[in-house]
């Protein structure tokens, strides 16, 4: 397609771009009307590299209106982050993964698109397969992904629009094309907003559950461990802000985004609710025959003295209950992961990672695939890792709701995104909240092995806490 030098606005198609999508939209219809069922269509355009993603998507959204954002700045600046759905993508029930990768395939296959052109699918996934049925988890299905009407991705510097629209067999293509054109058009280029240095009114943060109601599931965890029924367990606690206005989920996006570049920030909004957070745990990352991924467990805080740091950081690495609780995550991926590869490997120690406010172990691990599988369905394969649910999975799995006694939703599961190519990224979505109206519920968990104490648990679960819990209660 001949490149486009002007442009009626920083987002607004060009003369040869639209008749570009009227062409795809004609034959999207024309396939549509042959097969009897809505076809995809989509076409990817370069824009002003000085283009905000999330900004964009925040600053254009319709009240009610679905939108995604997903950013790594530390990451040659990654960011995609989208607007609307055009096409929903559910499922439920211990398959949800597998049901949820044939439907994309099904929906993508007959796309009118070029790969380059970026359509893909965003969401994610409830912890388990009956998961979000709590009330406020409404919108959040087990197995959610959405093909949306725009998405705006940041690769290496350049950003690319790509508009997207589902041909129905009696659409009229000017009519589509004209709407779609109007679409982008009305996006609007603004920054993100600040949130209020000087918020008026009360802020009250009340745990779901009393402190020693965690002590306890802890201290119960431990004496499962210690005989002999699991080898570890994750165990989550729930701490509810209730501001005096509605929380806004773009100024907490963009605190997020600047406080930890190096982390996964992300919002998805369903409805009036937005789950939102900054987590440093990358799931799955597909391209083509390479999938990558890390196993991150075992924590300790941060200290404003470097050399306090570096002590804390050298005490983590020689502590035996976290390389413990380390060693049991990074097992357990390179199992799961060498049925489907050719090799599997993995640093022989892990090393540690810094965030803004906490400090992990990490052990990064790679493959080669034997053949192509799906990224969704490597992610449904890998999730829950150990650093989120329990070994073994099928013991401690029934454990962790009788103990926490909370709906998890969509915490400590899969968000990210799959391509046509069925490529993709999936991060773990930890140091989070679900955002509805002036309520905040802020999540956090920690890893239970057999030294595991429960106040310093307690105590762990209160450091991963602030990294929302300053930006929410003003």
């Amino acid at each position: 397609m001949d490149a486009v030098t002007q442009r009626p606005g920083p987002l607004a198609l060009g003369e040869h771009e639209r008749a570009e999508l009227l062409r795809r939209v004609e034959r999207a219809a024309k396939r549509a009307r042959r097969s009897g069922t809505p076809v995809l269509t989509a076409l990817g355009v370069e824009v002003d590299p000085v283009v905000d993603p999330s900004a964009v998507v925040c600053a254009s959204r319709a009240d009610g209106e679905p939108w995604f954002l997903l950013e790594q700045p530390d990451r040659d600046g990654a960011a995609r982050a989208s607007l609307g759905c055009i096409a929903a993508v559910e499922a439920s029930g211990p398959d949800r993964f597998a049901a949820a990768a044939r439907a994309w395939r099904a929906l993508s296959g007959t796309a009118i698109c070029e790969p380059e052109d970026g359509l893909a699918a965003v969401g994610g996934f409830a912890f388990a397969h009956g998961g979000g049925a709590a009330p406020h988890w409404s919108g959040f299905a087990p197995a959610s992904l959405h093909v949306p009407e725009i998405a705006l991705v940041r690769r290496g510097g350049a950003v690319r629009l790509t508009i997207a629209g589902l041909v129905a067999p009696d659409d009229d293509p000017e009519q589509c094309v004209a709407r779609l054109c109007e679409r982008v058009e009305l996006l609007r280029d603004d920054p993100l907003p600040l949130l209020d240095p000087a918020p008026a009114g009360r802020y009250d943060v009340v745990s779901t559950a009393p402190p020693e109601h965690f002590e306890e599931a802890v201290a119960g965890a431990v004496a499962r461990i210690e005989a002999g029924t699991i080898e570890k367990i994750v165990l989550a606690r729930e701490v509810q802000v209730h501001a005096p206005a509605l929380h806004d989920p773009a100024a907490v996006f963009a605190v997020l985004r600047d406080a930890f570049p190096s982390c996964f920030s992300y919002c998805v909004g369903r409805g009036n609710a937005a789950f939102i957070g900054a987590t440093p745990e990358l799931l799955v990352r597909r391209e083509g025959l390479r999938a990558g991924t890390l196993a991150l467990a075992g924590s300790t805080r941060r200290s404003a003295d470097p050399a306090v740091d570096d002590h804390l950081g050298e005490q983590l690495m020689r502590s035996a209950k976290n390389r413990e609780e380390q060693a049991i995550v990074a097992r357990r991926i390179e199992r799961t992961l060498a049925p489907y590869s050719v090799w599997v490997t993995a640093a022989p120690d892990p090393v540690v990672v810094r965030v803004a406010n906490i400090q992990h172990l990490a052990t990064p691990i790679r493959a080669q695939l034997a053949a192509p599988v799906a990224a969704v369905e490597l992610a449904g394969a890998l999730h829950p890792t150990p650093a989120v649910g329990g070994e073994p999975l099928d013991v401690a799995g029934p454990l962790i709701p009788a103990l926490e006694g909370l709906d998890r939703g969509w915490y400590a599961a899969p968000i990210g995104w799959t391509d046509t190519s069925e490529d993709g990224e999936f991060c773990v979505a930890l140091r989070c909240a679900l955002l509805v109206g002036s309520v905040a519920r802020c999540y956090a968990g920690v890893g239970v092995v057999r030294d595991s104490d429960p106040a310093a648990e307690l105590a762990e679960t209160e450091i991963k806490l602030q990294a929302l819990l300053p930006v929410l209660a003003g």
